[in-house]
């Protein structure tokens, strides 16, 4: 009789487990919704093109909660394209030296073509993918918008591999782990808390090239997809300062929005990954992930997923890459002197065959002269960037370790830091334009600002991201051991973030040059406004449909980037991951 008793009592416990509680109600709606919003929107890219055509943009601020689900749309699913490539590419370029030689000068390359060159010369393609349906003009948004996330990710998830501390790595030999198992037990968690940092960059700098994403030209003809890019595109075009207002509101209820349901459960999700021995005084909190954790039936319903993913991490798959320990290390002493000479041939001979290429399309167009004049247009350029980037160092490095070593004022401020990293230039052309021309002032000066505006964020988030992995125990004995002032920056924070501060310094100056396109060469109405530099020179030759002279700038400014990355950031990266590393 007990025992029938128990098998009943047992009976119910495992049913109520399985019934929904108060917090599932709460869960519900959200899940429904997303996955609503995502159907939605794609089966609104299988309609036909010539719904593009007929649907006008509106100016309406009713017409903006579909607008801003559309734009909200691509930006994910670019996010999880850059993540995809992300984790390849990044692991690619840190496990393998002769990859690393091909890959990260690539990266330099990519990351300093403007967004307006890919569009040009990819859009072609993805409609050809899909003739005659919207989804192959949303592949090309999405592909532009991916590439203004991408390359922040991928070199700080590059960054994070290139500085796993010793002890981690012989540890996870100790216990033998395969190469597929050391990249998603060891790799990706260490790499964790600053890859979700420059993933919240990322989608903020999304912001600031949406519109060039949402309206795409193809010859003479213009592919408007509705979206808050295209929304923002028509109120300038029209002057409509009101419109300008909903956009900006419109914007700030986005942002608020993927803050609280995507970025803070994750930053309080992988604060469990940080490398410490001690607790950390106040962890970060998300009421979403709470929520989530509280629910009874979505809980069971995910569990199976949970295992699943869990299980497929401990399969013991050999990755000859991953399996290396460091390329610096082991693979410079395993790989032949005749492998490495006939890898540099290959290389050396495809970048001869690229170059010619170029330099025979370039020819067909463009004369010596105006080679020389674009490449003192890229120095004048190149001082705008440099100066700027130095300025935002001085002012974000410190304000960003204030930050990132008080969670309770990252949460706060993590919100705000997102809307200005979003905030498109585009919306202070208004403003720009009005004070130039009324007070007569220099443009060259006056519009400088414009190029730091989207990316100085970049140096900001990534500082924040390396004080808040910062070791709690490191702090800790920086206290006991009373240091202070000026020698605590230079002896226990400043080394610690650097590696964070490279990677965050490469990608914003990058940013810059890609800024520098839509921020000298600015336009409000019919009122134009031009500075002097290779920005404005590719928006101008772009306008024109003038591809030889596009080409020429683009070379031109990848070359500068390359060179500028090669000669400053790359000796500074190896100095971060031989000198200050966390070990």
């Amino acid at each position: 009789m007990e025992f029938s008793f128990n098998l009943n009592r047992t009976a119910n416990v495992s049913a109520q487990r399985l019934l929904p509680n108060a917090w599932d109600f709460v869960a519900f709606p959200l899940i429904i919704g997303l996955i609503a919003m995502a159907s939605i929107g794609f089966h609104q890219t299988l309609a036909p093109m010539s719904t593009l055509k007929t649907q006008v943009i509106s100016l309406d601020p009713a017409m903006l909660p579909e607008y801003a689900m559309r734009t909200t749309l691509r930006m994910l699913a670019a996010m999880i394209a850059s993540l995809v490539f992300t984790l390849t590419y990044g692991t690619l370029a840190a496990k393998s030296r002769r990859a690393e030689k091909v890959l990260v000068p690539i990266l330099d390359i990519l990351q300093s073509v403007p967004v307006l060159g890919y569009i040009s010369f990819t859009v072609t393609f993805f409609l050809s993918l899909f003739p005659g349906r919207v989804l192959g003009a949303e592949l090309a948004a999405i592909f532009a918008i991916w590439t203004s996330q991408a390359w922040n990710m991928t070199f700080s998830f590059y960054q994070s591999l290139r500085t796993v501390p010793n002890d981690l790595d012989e540890v996870s030999r100790g216990f033998h782990l395969t190469g597929w198992q050391r990249f998603w037990k060891l790799d990706v968690p260490f790499s964790m808390p600053g890859l979700i940092w420059n993933m919240m960059m990322s989608m903020s700098g999304g912001w600031f090239f949406v519109v060039a994403s949402e309206a795409i030209t193809v010859g003479n003809n213009t592919i408007t997809l509705p979206g808050i890019g295209a929304y923002l595109a028509q109120a300038i075009n029209d002057k409509n300062l009101h419109a300008i207002g909903w956009v900006i509101l419109a914007m700030t209820v986005v942002i608020l929005a993927y803050d609280q349901l995507l970025f803070r459960p994750l930053v309080a999700w992988a604060d469990k990954f940080r490398m410490e021995t001690t607790s950390s005084g106040n962890a970060p909190e998300s009421w979403l992930l709470d929520t989530m954790r509280r629910t009874r039936l979505i809980h069971r319903l995910l569990m199976p997923a949970g295992v699943l993913l869990a299980t497929a991490a401990r399969i013991p798959v050999h990755l000859p890459l991953a399996d290396t320990k460091r390329a610096s290390r082991s693979e410079r002493q395993s790989s032949t002197l005749v492998g490495d000479i006939i890898w540099g041939i290959l290389v050396l001979v495809l970048t001869v065959y690229v170059v010619w290429r170029v330099v025979a399309y370039v020819r067909t167009g463009v004369t010596l002269d105006e080679v020389g004049h674009v490449f003192v247009l890229g120095l004048i350029t190149l001082l705008r960037v440099v100066l700027l980037i130095a300025i935002s160092s001085v002012i974000w490095v410190p304000l960003g370790v204030l930050i990132g070593l008080r969670p309770a004022l990252a949460e706060k401020i993590q919100p705000l830091a997102q809307f200005l990293a979003a905030f498109p230039a585009n919306l202070l052309f208004p403003v720009f334009v009005i004070v130039i021309v009324r007070f007569h002032l220099n443009p060259d000066i006056w519009l400088s600002p414009l190029i730091v505006l989207g990316t100085q964020w970049y140096i900001l988030f990534n500082v924040i991201a390396g004080a808040t992995a910062y070791p709690n125990d490191y702090k800790e004995a920086a206290k006991n051991f009373h240091i202070r002032g000026w020698q605590w920056w230079r002896k226990v924070m400043l080394p610690g973030i650097f590696p964070y501060y490279v990677t965050g310094a490469i990608t914003a100056s990058g940013g810059a040059w890609n800024a520098s396109i839509v921020s000298e060469f600015v336009q409000w109405g019919d009122t134009k406004v031009v500075a002097h530099g290779l920005g404005a020179y590719i928006a101008q030759t772009t306008a024109a449909g003038d591809f030889p002279k596009i080409i020429l700038g683009i070379a031109v400014m990848s070359l500068f980037v390359t060179l500028f990355n090669r000669t400053l950031w790359r000796p500074l990266y190896a100095y971060a991951e031989s000198r200050l590393r966390l070990d």
